[in-house]
């Protein structure tokens, strides 16, 4: 249940729908039921509470994604956020310095925030509710990484602005394509 305290938290995502993406949702659903239904994706601007309105957070996204080009991201090696959470992930290996731009050029406004931790883009395979039981995800997801056959690389074509409406369910608010490569 959501803490009725606390600010509604919105943030800027890009969905990963490929095979990589269905892995990570795979092994999530395998690892941690509870969390099966979030689908795969790479965060731009962690979860905050808007320092204006809805509106104002979409203008924004507007105007500072509208020149931005597709990008391809490469997926390096499994790693987890112990002890600080107990996260598990999927550092994004190549281009990861296009997220942190655009976290840096994002995080301004309605959407301006000092982070609670360094950022750092990855694909979150599973956050678990403590220490032992990451740990135990971080080995079973080394050995399945090791194992996996398909591509490591995803395509980076659009931005999602969410909105959390329940603990851990996000609402999509609007999709930013980004432009074509020249």
């Amino acid at each position: 249940m959501s803490d009725p305290s606390r600010p509604t938290h919105y943030a800027v995502v890009a969905y990963v729908r490929n095979s990589v993406g269905h892995f990570v949702e795979d092994l999530r659903r395998e690892l941690y039921p509870a969390h099966g239904h979030l689908p795969a994706h790479v965060t731009v601007l962690p979860p905050r509470p808007l320092r204006g309105t809805e509106a104002e957070a979409k203008a924004l996204l507007q105007q500072r994604l509208e020149k931005v080009e597709t990008f391809q991201i490469q997926m390096g090696n499994v790693e987890t956020f112990i002890p600080t959470t107990p996260t598990v992930f999927l550092r994004v290996a190549k281009h990861a310095h296009r997220f942190r731009e655009l976290h840096e050029d994002l995080n301004v406004g309605p959407f301006h925030c000092a982070e609670q931790w360094p950022y750092m883009p990855h694909l979150t395979i599973v956050k678990m509710p403590g220490i032992e039981e990451a740990e135990e995800a971080l080995a079973s997801s080394r050995e399945r990484w090791d194992r996996y056959a398909g591509l490591r690389t995803a395509q980076v074509v659009d931005f999602t602005f969410v909105r959390e409406s329940t603990e851990q369910h996000w609402t999509d608010l609007a999709t930013f394509p980004l432009q074509p490569r020249k």
